[in-house]
């Protein structure tokens, strides 16, 4: 299957315990519509390591509209949508999440991977 728009599974995703954990390794798939407006929300697990994750996109710039600790809840979460900043990496929280923009205005196949060596052999 393509990659969800939703995780398949919820749970405490910032929690320690690793009951309902089923990774899947591959390339997935997210097609997007020529000039949408893109929101992205990165949530880190931490539930094998205690680090931030930098994550990087190809054929893009985003903008850092915002970022926090714990579970990302829309509700409460705090935006920046007067000045954020542009990026085309950004360091998701150990724990944590941040949520970028873009206008996907770029046709073609680009790359989302994590800048960390272990995780770019999967």
């Amino acid at each position: 299957p393509d990659f969800p728009d939703q995780p398949p599974r919820s749970f405490d995703y910032t929690g320690t315990s690793l009951r309902n954990v089923r990774t899947m390794m591959g390339t997935r798939v997210s097609v997007i519509a020529f000039n949408s407006n893109v929101q992205l929300v990165l949530q880190d697990t931490s539930l094998t390591s205690t680090e931030n994750h930098p994550i990087h996109l190809h054929g893009f710039s985003f903008y850092v509209v915002g970022f926090g600790v714990g579970n990302f809840q829309a509700s409460s979460a705090v935006l920046n949508l007067v000045d954020p900043p542009m990026r085309n990496t950004i360091g998701v929280p150990a724990g944590g999440w941040a949520a970028l923009r873009f206008k996907a205005n770029n046709p073609g196949v680009w790359f989302m991977h994590c800048h960390l060596d272990i995780h770019q052999s999967w």
